[in-house]
């Protein structure tokens, strides 16, 4: 059931992505279950075919979707980036773990991604959860726990972070809801990321990887990042998204 590819993923037509209108950007706060207040920018589309929410890698913030998120835009697709309490300055100030004042956990920071998903619901379109690191790992059990409120997940360098060797392939084989994972291109990444995909048991599957370039998180779609593999990786990712949410 899984669908392995490499870096030509789909037929290139040749054509332009047709632009969907401009980026309207909006900051969002949200409160987590447990009180945490959670800072987020909404990039929102003239006419969206779903809402994608971006989860970012530890060290990092939602600046990491700076580029991404307004490429998604472009593509019909409204996103929502938040500024997870794990995590920090890589990409620009990281606004929760600023306010909160001390370390947080990767599986503290699940409370942010579910106060996103919460948030979601209200704007009644398709869901999509979108993780870098971390947070692809987070992501399979944010979706596993909430059935029926996902459409899809994307997930960048997945690996079993939370402290356990098969928390994260757990929550995959629960799913029943389209997968895309990929990684950078080192054998250590390829091979986590090829574990928690097969452990998801919907058909097509989508485990992408890179033949050129590749790097860790979402850092892999930013050419500045990698300027290798940058534009493979794109093909990929619309590939998915043109088949969960034409």
């Amino acid at each position: 059931m899984l669908a392995a590819v490499g870096c030509h993923a789909a037929p290139d037509t040749g054509k332009a992505e047709a632009p969907a209108g401009q980026a309207h950007t909006e900051p969002v706060t949200l409160t987590a279950a447990d009180g945490v207040k959670v800072y987020g920018t909404w990039y929102r589309a003239e006419h969206p075919k779903a809402l994608i929410l971006l989860f970012h890698q530890a060290g990092s913030s939602s600046g990491e979707y700076a580029t991404i998120a307004p490429k998604l835009v472009a593509m019909g697709y409204s996103a929502f980036a938040i500024d997870q309490r794990a995590g920090d300055g890589m990409f620009g100030e990281n606004r929760t773990a600023k306010a909160l004042g001390h370390d947080a956990g990767y599986l503290d920071a699940k409370a942010d991604l579910e106060a996103a998903l919460a948030w979601a619901k209200d704007r009644k379109l398709p869901v999509l959860l979108w993780g870098s690191s971390y947070s692809a790992a987070l992501v399979f059990l944010v979706a596993a726990e909430h059935p029926g409120e996902v459409a899809g997940l994307l997930a960048f360098s997945p690996g079993e972070y939370l402290g356990s060797d098969t928390m994260v392939k757990a929550a995959a084989a629960k799913l029943r809801v389209p997968v895309f994972v990929t990684s950078a291109k080192s054998p250590e990444e390829i091979a986590a990321a090829r574990a928690i995909a097969e452990a998801v048991r919907v058909a097509g599957t989508t485990l992408f990887v890179p033949q050129e370039g590749g790097v860790h998180g979402s850092s892999t779609l930013i050419p500045a990042r990698d300027p290798a593999g940058a534009e493979e990786n794109w093909k990929a990712v619309q590939a998915f998204l043109r088949r969960v949410v034409p």
